[in-house]
């Protein structure tokens, strides 16, 4: 990771890596693209400009050091070397593709209860109409809501979300959280198959909820959400199940190839 301060600003120099191909992805919905190269967002509620000039140089606007270093260093997952897990992805001709074609995707290691909260927003759901509504709910809050806070509400003083069925799903994941029936951070130590039983006890969270959340919120790279985008590419290139050589990061391949299918130009 190569950068420097200048003003407020910081300079980065950073190898596969791309704005569009990472925060575009369906990993992420607190990211606005406000022009050719440039998104606006937040993360942990602080907010961000990043711009980059397409030869893998960024510019975090109004950064400093510090928040560079210890907060969207580790959040754009910087210290990973995406090089060599693109050269060992290679090895599987349908994944060396989907690397070719996005080959900026990153990781975003996100917050645990932001990433569960969304990702049950996200249930049968476009990514325009999920970001609205997480608009809607951070403008009401001045903030994303706390699981205490999503606690105490009810499906009725939530329909200004429009978010129809899943109001009360993310009202029980509040109160699980809050009252500690459900512990995060344990979560993210358990066992996988362990982690996955106790994400499911929270209504509304299925199989696809609980890996995005040990993907997205935990940074669990053995987690593989399934979606039909999904199901496609292991129905049509790996009928006999994805390769075990790469369960480890099992996540990011299917960021790859999720991108790949969805949005490549057959």
């Amino acid at each position: 990771m190569e950068y420097r301060v200048k003003g407020n600003n910081i300079e980065l120099f950073q190898r596969d890596f791309t704005l569009d191909d990472t925060l575009d992805c369906g990993q992420a919905f607190r990211w606005t693209k406000i022009s050719d190269n440039a998104y606006s967002g937040f993360f942990l509620d602080k907010p961000l400009t990043i711009t980059e000039d397409g030869n893998g140089y960024f510019t975090f606007k109004d950064t400093t050091e510090q928040d560079f270093l210890n907060v969207w260093a580790d959040y754009f997952d910087l210290n990973t070397d995406y090089g060599k897990l693109k050269e060992l992805f290679s090895e599987d001709a349908t994944l060396k593709k989907a690397c070719e074609y996005a080959g900026g995707i990153r990781l975003l290691k996100q917050d645990s209860w932001e990433a569960l909260c969304s990702f049950i927003i996200s249930q049968n759901n476009n990514i325009p109409r999920i970001k609205a509504i997480i608009n809607r709910m951070c403008e009401h809050y001045g903030h994303f809501p706390k699981a205490d806070e999503l606690a105490k509400e009810t499906p009725e003083s939530l329909e200004f979300l429009r978010a129809g069925f899943r109001a009360k799903y993310i009202i029980d994941a509040g109160k699980k959280i809050a009252n500690k029936e459900i512990n995060l951070e344990s979560v993210r130590e358990m066992p996988i198959e362990q982690a996955r039983e106790t994400l499911i006890k929270i209504k509304g969270v299925g199989a696809k909820v609980s890996e995005c959340t040990l993907l997205f919120g935990m940074y669990r790279t053995e987690a593989f959400p399934i979606d039909v985008w999904i199901k496609r590419v292991l129905a049509e290139y790996y009928p006999n199940g994805f390769p075990e050589k790469f369960s480890d990061y099992a996540g990011i391949a299917q960021q790859y190839l999720f991108h790949y299918m969805r949005t490549a130009e057959k």
